[in-house]
């Protein structure tokens, strides 16, 4: 048997195992299945419901709907319901109340029929949720009235499909040629024409309790409404494509022949099978008809929505087509009276710029927003990564961008400071050695030891200087500038007050035991201690340069806070805090061991040779680096570590320079400018002579212990007024 059926849309007729000998001239609903979803998909909805009415079309349309959905991807389904044959009381609200529970899932896919369909929308307004659902109807619903009198403001923005027809003009001439006389072949048609013009056809009229009785002259489309039934023209095209395909058999099996020929009397099944599905004519619509392999007919859809214009007027207009392909005009959409925006029908809505989508297990369309925290930006839809380490998210945290290099600036307070303080310092040295050299010949510069003098306030000037080369943008000049005067210029003070140090602790402690002179205590001999003190320094500079090269580095990790705004590099030199201890970890040593010097020779008298200034300075520097060193590695973690550091250095090296040049050379600057009268020669003696004061000054200190205090200091006193005069050869020697 052969079947060219031309209303049955059923998916499951496209089974060629079992069904093998059917055919239509509809498209089956999985084509329409596969619309719906191409416009679900082209309003970007990607949670949706479905509604089924129980049975063979509701069923089988949902199930070809979830299916495709679920090949595709993209479309989530939050509900199946299933409207019953026979539903109970009720049962309509309880299927909104259930529809509400995903509420956002807006769209609801509907295989419904008619009665349904109205049915539902009645209980949506009776839940009073006119505009909140988006339906979306199947060709049951199409462009019909009936499903939405009284329900208009409901349906408004439905959005409905229907397989692309049109109406055979030859067929209305000729039904509203027929006739109760013209017509007599069709036995249901005298039970149409009451049923049409409501009237009784004589004693045995169909319709019993009917008022009028039919005349026969009434006349279709005149005497009562009429529009053509919409599957008119697939009945035509299937009764053409049995024709077409008989047509073709008789030329091939009888060409010439008239009639049935004995060839066409008995064939094969299969044979017939096989004209049918290869036909290929323009239907009444002027659309072609063809068939599949699986007898199926090309799917060609109008898309319509129920609007409602200015008017208030409702209306279904045509707003798309699909044929293999949604074509659809978005712009003439409307939801809701007078607006034209989108609604959405998302279970999540998308996450913002910088925020990955973490998947809700099992429904791949619902998702949580996370945002891309610390120094991750968002690499992909569903992931974070990190920056690398120079880099930081940009704003949107949608890429990286290169973290800000910054250096310590000339105007920032953390240099203004320092550089205010170093300025004075070194305009102060610069005083003091002008004084010096204008000076140079008197008694007070003579006797301060002109050229170890000369020596420390170079070792002044460095320290003061090394400010400006600190904060100076760094580059291999200024790494390498800062890797040899960064210890240099305490190097100088230290080796030079050392020495001074240590020949008075010699002088004397060489006058205990012998009136001979020490050992290299001329100026050129301090010169030469000095410089070999000097030359430790610069050799280890030296070996520092050829091990590890100076070289300049952003270091990321010094102000790397949790805030990824607030991240910089630093620009600064290759000096890590251990080479930094190193450099200035022999200036240290040599102050220590001056300070040492300087207690030993606090017994000295006053007037001899600066060794209480000497002392009070190196005590007051120890307690600056004292307290250096706490602050500097104390703020190593500190955000401002490049700020409070470098301001720490500086400061303290320019105050162990104020200290030695405020307690050693500002007196006696103050003497030669304010009081040049006491800047006279004294009277010279001999060495001897020095020695033994020096060894009656130390005995009348020890006989301290025996006697009042009276005595000794009028001995002493005495003893120092006659031998005053060797302090000053002492210094000379």
């Amino acid at each position: 048997m052969y079947f060219s059926i031309y209303a049955s849309t059923a998916p499951e007729l496209s089974d060629n195992t079992r069904y093998d000998f059917f055919s239509r001239v509809v498209p089956p609903d999985s084509y329409q299945a596969q619309a719906m979803l191409d416009i679900v998909t082209a309003m970007g909805w990607n949670y949706v419901s479905t509604l089924a009415s129980e049975g063979n079309y509701g069923e089988s349309g949902v199930e070809a709907f979830v299916q495709i959905s679920r090949e595709m991807g993209g479309v989530c389904i939050a509900q199946s319901l299933k409207i019953p044959r026979e539903p109970r009381p009720g049962e309509f609200d309880k299927i909104i109340r259930r529809l509400l529970e995903t509420p956002n899932a807006r769209a609801i896919i509907m295989f419904a029929n008619e009665d349904d369909i109205r049915r539902v929308l009645d209980a949506a307004k009776r839940s009073n949720q006119t505009g909140h659902f988006l339906w979306v109807g199947s060709d049951s619903w199409g462009s019909k009235i009936s499903p939405v009198i009284q329900q208009e403001r409901v349906a408004e923005g439905a959005i409905t499909i229907l397989p692309k027809r049109a109406t055979v003009e030859a067929f209305d001439r000729y039904f509203r040629s027929r006739s109760l006389s013209n017509n007599r072949r069709n036995v249901w048609f005298a039970e149409f024409w009451e049923e049409n013009f409501g009237c009784k056809l004589g004693m045995h009229g169909k319709r019993p309790g009917s008022l009028k009785k039919c005349t026969g002259l009434e006349k279709v489309g005149r005497d009562s409404s009429y529009e053509q039934e919409g599957k008119v023209q697939f009945v035509m095209d299937a009764v053409y494509a049995m024709a077409h395909a008989l047509h073709r058999m008789h030329r091939d099996y009888c060409f010439g022949y008239p009639g049935l020929c004995p060839r066409m009397s008995n064939i094969n099944g299969k044979e017939l099978l096989g004209y049918i599905r290869s036909v290929n004519f323009n239907g009444s619509a002027g659309t072609p008809v063809v068939f599949n392999q699986n007898g199926d007919a090309p799917g060609r859809y109008d898309i319509f929505q129920y609007q409602i214009t200015n008017k208030s007027t409702a209306e279904y207009k045509v707003i798309g087509q699909w044929a293999n392909k949604l074509h659809l005009n978005v712009d003439g959409m409307r939801w809701r009276t007078g607006d034209p925006t989108l609604r959405a029908s998302v279970c999540s809505m998308p996450c913002q710029m910088g925020e990955r989508k973490k998947i809700v297990k099992g429904v791949p369309c619902c998702w949580h927003c996370e945002r891309c925290e610390g120094y991750n930006f968002q690499a992909s839809e569903f992931s974070c990564e990190l920056c690398p380490y120079e880099q930081r998210p940009d704003r949107n945290r949608t890429g990286c961008i290169p973290i800000p290099i910054i250096k310590l600036e000339w105007h920032s307070a953390w240099a203004a400071v320092p550089v205010f303080v170093a300025v004075l310092g070194i305009l102060a040295t610069s005083f003091v050695v002008v004084t010096f050299v204008r000076y140079n010949d008197t008694p007070i510069v003579r006797a301060s030891g002109r050229e170890m003098s000369y020596v420390l306030l170079t070792g002044i000037f460095l320290c003061y200087a090394i400010t400006f080369l600190m904060i100076a943008t760094p580059c291999l000049a200024v790494c390498s500038f800062r890797r040899v005067f960064l210890g240099l210029g305490m190097c100088f003070s230290y080796a030079a007050l050392l020495t001074k140090t240590n020949r008075i602790h010699r002088i004397f402690e060489q006058g205990k035991k012998s009136v001979a002179a020490p050992r290299f205590i001329s100026p050129a001999s301090q010169l030469v201690i000095t410089f070999s003190l000097i030359s430790v320094q610069l050799l280890g500079v030296f070996v520092w340069f050829s091990v590890d090269p100076p070289h300049t580095v952003v270091d990321y990790g010094e102000q790397r806070t949790s805030d990824p705004e607030k991240a910089r590099g630093v620009l600064k030199c290759d000096i890590s805090d251990l080479s930094l201890i190193c450099s200035l970890g022999y200036s240290i040593l040599l102050m220590v061991t001056c300070t040492v010097y300087a207690i030993k020779t606090r017994g000295v008298p006053e007037t001899f040779n600066e060794a209480k200034p000497i002392g009070f300075t190196m005590y007051t520097t120890c307690i600056i680096w004292l307290a250096f060193i706490p602050i500097f590695f104390g703020t190593a973690q500190s955000a401002e570590r490049m700020y409070i550091q470098t301001t720490t250095l500086t400061i303290s090296l320019s105050l162990s320079a104020s200290v030695s040049l405020g307690m050693l050379y500002m007196p006696k600057v103050y003497v030669i400018i304010f009081h040049p009268e006491q800047n006279v020669p004294k009277r010279k003696r001999s060495f001897k002579a020095i020695v033994t004061a020096a060894t009656m000054s130390g005995k009348l200190v020890q006989k301290g212990s025996d006697r009042p205090n009276g005595e000794v200091k009028t001995e002493l006193c005495e003893s120092m007024e006659t031998n005053s005069e060797y302090f000053t050869l002492v210094d000379r020697i």
